[in-house]
């Protein structure tokens, strides 16, 4: 995956991959989380909850680890909202499940648990917003609109 450019990473991975896992999705449509979430569904991508406190977000089974998640779905994307210094044990568990990217929402980087992703063939976003990201891409013609 390394092959891919870092100017070239974002595209690549909305382009390409279509299941996340989003770790801290709040079930509360007021949030960051949900919001997000909510447009990357409504724009044809699977969303994959992953939050111990809740059972079902925007119609989805709601796992409480990644670990749990990737016992029944295929996740290509690990997209965090969570602290910057509680990324590194998600990228353990990124890794292990075999994601293909992980996603760092604004505000939230690690970038020594960025490099461990990296140096494990995972494409890595940092301090980003998936949704913003997209809604660019979109408006410039490099992403085609796929509707759920």
């Amino acid at each position: 995956m390394h092959s891919v450019l870092h100017a070239k990473r974002i595209p690549y991975i909305l382009r390409h991959y279509r299941t996340i896992a989003v770790v801290g999705l709040s079930p509360k449509p007021y949030r960051a989380s949900f919001d997000v979430a909510n447009y990357l569904q409504g724009n044809g991508y699977r969303i994959i909850p992953i939050n111990p406190n809740a059972t079902e977000v925007l119609g989805e089974k709601a796992y409480a680890t990644l670990q749990e998640a990737a016992q029944h779905e295929s996740i290509d994307v690990v997209d965090c909202f969570r602290n910057s210094e509680d990324i590194p044990p998600i990228v353990e568990d990124a890794i292990a499940i075999g994601a293909k990217a992980l996603w760092m929402q604004l505000g939230v980087s690690n970038p020594e648990a960025a490099a461990k992703a990296e140096a494990a063939g995972l494409l890595v976003v940092q301090d980003r917003c998936i949704k913003i990201d997209h809604r660019v891409l979109l408006s410039s013609g490099e992403l085609e609109l796929r509707p759920a």
